[in-house]
């Protein structure tokens, strides 16, 4: 039994090593740019017809920069950078069917302009036309529907922050 727990562990001490030796380490942390130590994240203006749209993405935005890096998100008067964001247009299309009137899955897809902005206007990072997307299963009554809907925006504008953070991080 003690020989067991003794392989055990060296056998745990060793992978640990390995790991620590091999120079893995956990994405995140560090700053968007070494510049953009405060940022502000004004509300995404929404051209779309889904009301809740553009706080949706505002809100998964200021989290992901929350929890991915160590730039601060402040109110606009304290900040030195501002990300602003678009939603130029939120569709859904049809999927799938069961019959010519009766649809089963539609596909949402946001496109979207984000720009992060520099303290005398100047563009330091932009994407236009970013795209996400994400199917839901079309309920029979309007109420779940509007429930699956919103779960697949809420879904998209999650992707959305973390593809977004991620760009920023790599592209600078």
């Amino acid at each position: 039994m003690k020989l067991i727990r003794y392989i055990m562990i060296s056998g745990l001490m060793a992978l640990v090593v390995m790991v620590a030796a091999c120079g893995y380490q956990f994405e995140g942390g560090g700053y968007i740019n070494e510049d953009v130590t405060r940022l502000a994240v004004d509300v995404f203006e929404n051209k779309s017809s889904e009301t809740r749209a553009g706080m949706s993405f505002t809100n998964q935005l200021i989290q992901e920069i929350q929890q991915k890096t160590d730039t601060i998100v402040v109110d606009s008067s304290r900040a030195t950078r501002k990300i602003k964001g678009t939603i130029n247009s939120i569709t859904f299309s049809t999927l799938s069917r069961t019959t010519t009137e009766s649809v089963v899955e539609r596909r949402v897809t946001a496109l979207l302009d984000v720009q992060l902005i520099g303290p005398d206007g100047e563009i330091l990072w932009s994407v236009k036309n970013f795209s996400s997307n994400e199917s839901y299963t079309v309920a029979e009554d309007t109420v779940n529907d509007e429930s699956n809907k919103r779960a697949a925006v809420d879904k998209i504008a999650l992707r959305s922050a973390e593809r977004i953070v991620s760009q920023m991080i790599s592209k600078f």
